[in-house]
Parts: C-alpha cells; sequence; structure tokens
C-alpha cells in the first residue's frame, strides 16, 4: 500500500470567481436577448458558452471551518485545502469534504475474559479527531467505520492484560487503576489507528463489571476480601494492645503474672478485642491464685 501523506495545495478566493462569473453570465444573457444573430449563431453561443460556465462554476466549492476538501484529479491525489470560505480550484478536480472537528466514539457493552480468566463487561468512550484527511481518505474505505471496529479491538486486547481487581500492591488493575489503564487504552487505539490519520485525543472506560452469571459469585468474593483485610487490622491492633499492657503492668509492678497466667490474660484481651459482639465481663472476687 502506498504511503500517501496530506499536502497542502494553494486554492483561490471563491468571492472575487464568483462575482466575476455572475458578471459574464448577466453580460452573455444580455448580449443574447438584445444583440441581432442569426439561429445558428445563437445556437453556437448556447453550446459553447453554457457548458464552459457550468464548468467554471463547478470549480467553486465551500470548507467550513475545521473542515478540509481533499483533491484528486482522475484518481490521483493532488492536495488539501483547510482554509475555510468559498475557495476556487480546477473545476476538473474531484473535491471531498473531511471533517476536522473533535468526535466521540462509545463502544457498546463488550463481554471478555480479563487476565485471571473471568468475564467481564467493558466499554469504553473514545474521542478523536481526523489530523491527516488525505490517509483517512485514501488509506482505509472508511475511516469512520475503522475507528469503530479497531476500537472495539484495542478495548478487548487492553482487558485480557490486566486482572479485573488488585492482588498484589504493586499490581495494576482495571478498577484500581483508572489513569494508567486510560492511558494505556488511548496508546493501542492510537497505535491501531494511525494508519488513518486519526489522532486518538482521550480514552476511558466508561463502564466495567463482571458479568452477570458470576457477578453473585464475585461479590461475595469481594466482601470475604474486604473481611479477612478488616479482621487482619483488627488483630494487629490488638496485639500492639495486649503487648502495650503487658509492658505497662510490668513497668509499674502493679501485678506479677507467671508464664501461664500471663499466657491467659494475653488470651481473654485477645477474645475482648477481636470478637465482633459485646463481650460480658466475669468478675474474679477471689485470688487471683
Amino acid at each position: 500500500m502506498s504511503d500517501i501523506r496530506e499536502r497542502e495545495v494553494k486554492s483561490i478566493s471563491g468571492i472575487p470567481l464568483l462575482l466575476i462569473l455572475l458578471a459574464l453570465t448577466a453580460v452573455g444573457v444580455f448580449v443574447f436577448i438584445n444583440v441581432a444573430m442569426t439561429k445558428e449563431m445563437r445556437l453556437i453561443v448556447l453550446v459553447v458558452a453554457l457548458p464552459i460556465l457550468l464548468i467554471a462554476f463547478s470549480g467553486l466549492y465551500k470548507v467550513e471551518p475545521n473542515q478540509s476538501a481533499v483533491l484528486s484529479l482522475f484518481g490521483k491525489y493532488i492536495g488539501t485545502v483547510r482554509t475555510p470560505g468559498l475557495r476556487f480550484n480546477n473545476p476538473f478536480y474531484t473535491k471531498k469534504k473531511i471533517s476536522l472537528r473533535v468526535r466521540n466514539f462509545e463502544s457498546g457493552k463488550l463481554k471478555v475474559n480479563e487476565l485471571d480468566g473471568s468475564p467481564i463487561e467493558i466499554a469504553a468512550i473514545v474521542v478523536w479527531e481526523v489530523n491527516d484527511s488525505a490517509e483517512a481518505v485514501f488509506n482505509v474505505d472508511s475511516y469512520e467505520s475503522f475507528v469503530q471496529i479497531q476500537s472495539e479491538a484495542a478495548i478487548r486486547s487492553m482487558a485480557t492484560s490486566y486482572p479485573y481487581d488488585q492482588h498484589e500492591a504493586d499490581q495494576i488493575s482495571l478498577r484500581s487503576h483508572p489513569v494508567e489503564i486510560s492511558e494505556r487504552l488511548r496508546t493501542e487505539i492510537q497505535d491501531r489507528l494511525a494508519k488513518a490519520g486519526i489522532h486518538v485525543i482521550e480514552a476511558r472506560i466508561s463502564h466495567l463489571a463482571y458479568s452477570p452469571e458470576i457477578a453473585g459469585a464475585m461479590l461475595q468474593r469481594q466482601q470475604a476480601g474486604a473481611i479477612i483485610a478488616a479482621r487482619k487490622k483488627i488483630v494487629e491492633g490488638a496485639v500492639g494492645m495486649v503487648e502495650d499492657a503487658l509492658e505497662a503492668l510490668q513497668e509499674k509492678d502493679i501485678v506479677e503474672l507467671d508464664p501461664e497466667r500471663r499466657a491467659a490474660m494475653v488470651s481473654n484481651l485477645l477474645v475482648v478485642l477481636c470478637s465482633d459482639k459485646a463481650t460480658q465481663p466475669v468478675v474474679n472476687t477471689g485470688s487471683i491464685y
């Protein structure tokens, strides 16, 4: 495939030419009506002058702001005009208008398997624009369809490279690192769309969830993980509190405990501190020994 890149081509302002052509048309009509001519001469004027005027008028075209006109002559790329307004070029040029405005594409919910193999639903929003109109016209059949298909392919590829949830402290996951995932997604889509003259401004995930058939099980898994993490924190805090209590008793010489009663005290304190329900104290009215 030949590498066609956009190049700017000069164009003439169309307003002066439009006025000139309108004036010539008015003069031609006046002469045709008021000047004495034979039928043969009138026929010659119609056959010659009218096609010339129509061809000249066909060289006029309008370019909107944030729009470009890709010019070609009998299949050969001539250049691109980005100057807005009424323009004039060779009437035989084919002119294809390309919008340069920023556009959004939102994918549908795609069902893929993430890195751990769990089925998930994912969707993304892609913000893009055409930055090379020649590549957009000549390198692909339909650049808008190309953006849609390649963006969805990039979303699928990216989703299979990361787990849904973070399992390790330094691991990047789809749910816990939205900034890193968005940048990776933008880069992957840009790599696929570069040949079509497309610049990807932004790409971000708009929907992320487990597939309905495993959503319940995964919710229980997340809840279990949260409970385990909370219990771990509670135990770490309780051990520190028990350690501080024993050190304070020893420093202030309040009571001397043998190893057996020391172990019993540690056990009782941990039960009180780690229990998820209110504990009922038992007061010992006899001797500690």
